[in-house]
């Protein structure tokens, strides 16, 4: 038995792992690298083995740095199955068009600046198009039933069980047989926060031989919840009083969710005035909402209740659907009193831009970070306190009040990680999909054997 990395080591975006048993390789996600654009070039370099030498990829979930070059496995020869849950599979289809899409929007832009600075225009092909993702697309097979094993191939059984990051998330258990050893290697995939009203706590499999365990927010502890629902209210309720904005950046995926969510909740509870206007401006944001109320079975049991009994608990008052480009331009002439949620979280792309352009610079506005920024995003150079930053080929003062709130993360902190790793009961453990600092932080609060693997190490279990 093997275990190898090619994604995710000693930083937070690209997970991407690899397990050869009895014959079988079984590859856990296939993530995308995220940040500027020395770390997008990674993407394009080799997977570091054999595409079609992988015979089953589990999926952990639908974030893009867990499965944004599936398409790109897939054009390079991988033929196997696609498993995962099926919220995972309805969102992923989302996300993977979506890439394919902006994939291909960027390589024209690229060959269209090549070409007015006296190129050609040519060679600037996209890491994947449309026909990849669809491609990708037919390879996913079987839906997994969370804490129902699967058989994958004599001696590769694998369980996915919740983890509380987003919709449909899991962690991945593979009981592995091969002649007379056995292991049981846990993949942690991305861990949720206990006690967040969308989604069941994550559970942690006891018994494991080895676990793979990601470290986003090892070095650190998170607000208690009610504090930060009380910092999140008062930065609105401060920029509404100053006559400005609020422009949140938000992942589609359950960020935007959980924040509509607090929106509705700070309404009904009289902690945010009823008339507000927010603006959801995230085609992906709004499908994923759908998705999250066709999958009752992946949320918490109060909130699929809720959903079943016809009491939407994601629509807040006075909000606002912007799919159409023109619906989003238009919120240009809005100049105060609007919450406006728009992707990408880290600021990377998407519609959030042009809304930073159009309220980072006034002082009555605010900027409302509820995510992780990986370092080399626009969010994250915003956050670490830059007096000015480009945008396009614009230049713009920050003069907006910037809040940064970390209490509202997808990821478990310190205390988390360390509880969950506690119940695997793991006497080996690599630490991947986190910075180098913090994954130095939690290796020191952890017992046994830990390891902190770079890209392309391989390890015999």
């Amino acid at each position: 038995m093997k275990l190898s990395f090619h994604g995710a080591d000693r930083t937070v975006t690209g997970s991407c792992h690899a397990i050869e048993c009895a014959g079988k390789t079984i590859l856990v996600d296939c993530g995308l690298f995220q940040g500027d654009r020395r770390v997008d070039a990674g993407n394009a370099e080799d997977f570091g083995f054999d595409p079609a030498g992988i015979d089953v990829l589990l999926l952990t979930h639908a974030h893009l740095d867990h499965c944004g070059r599936i398409p790109l496995l897939v054009k390079r020869g991988f033929k196997g199955e696609i498993v995962s849950t099926a919220a995972t599979r309805d969102l992923a289809r989302l996300v993977l068009l979506d890439a394919a899409h902006l994939q291909e929007e960027e390589a024209r832009h690229l060959a269209r600046v090549y070409e007015r600075r006296g190129g050609d225009g040519a060679g600037r092909e996209p890491l994947y198009g449309l026909i990849d993702a669809l491609d990708a697309l037919e390879r996913f097979g079987r839906s997994a039933v969370y804490d129902e094993p699967l058989d994958l191939a004599p001696g590769v059984r694998a369980t996915f069980v919740n983890a509380g990051h987003i919709l449909g998330s899991a962690s991945v258990v593979l009981d592995l047989v091969e002649g007379d050893v056995r292991r049981r290697v846990v993949f942690s995939g991305d861990l949720g926060p206990p006690g967040r009203p969308l989604l069941s706590d994550a559970l942690a499999p006891a018994g494991a031989d080895v676990v793979v365990m990601e470290t986003t927010y090892g070095d650190r502890l998170h607000r208690p919840l009610d504090q930060t629902v009380d910092e999140f209210d008062q930065a609105l309720n401060d920029a509404f009083q100053r006559g400005g904005n609020v422009v949140i950046p938000t992942f589609a995926l359950e960020r935007a969710q959980e924040v509509l969510y607090y929106l509705r909740d700070g309404v009904e509870r009289s902690r945010l005035g009823p008339a507000m206007q927010v603006f959801l401006d995230s085609p992906m944001a709004i499908s994923a909402t759908d998705i999250f109320k066709r999958h009752p079975e992946a949320c918490a049991p109060d909130f699929a209740e809720r959903l079943r009994r016809g009491d939407d608990p994601l629509k807040p008052p006075g909000l606002h659907l912007c799919r159409e480009t023109a619906d989003s331009i238009a919120l240009n002439r809005i100049t105060g009193g609007a919450i406006i949620l728009a992707g990408s979280g880290m600021c990377t792309g998407g519609r959030v831009i042009h809304h930073l352009r159009h309220n980072l610079g006034r002082p009555a506005c605010a900027i409302v970070f509820v995510g992780f920024a990986a370092k080399g995003t626009l969010a994250r150079t915003i956050i670490d306190g830059a007096d000015e930053v480009a945008i396009g080929d614009d230049r713009i003062r920050v003069r907006a009040r910037i809040h940064t709130i970390n209490g509202f993360s997808a990821h478990a902190d310190q205390a988390g990680l360390l509880a969950w790793h506690a119940r695997t009961n793991a006497a080996r453990t690599f630490l991947v999909h986190g910075e180098e600092t913090a994954m130095r932080a939690f290796a020191g609060k952890l017992g046994g054997a830990v390891e902190m693997p770079e890209m392309g190490q391989s390890f015999t279990l």
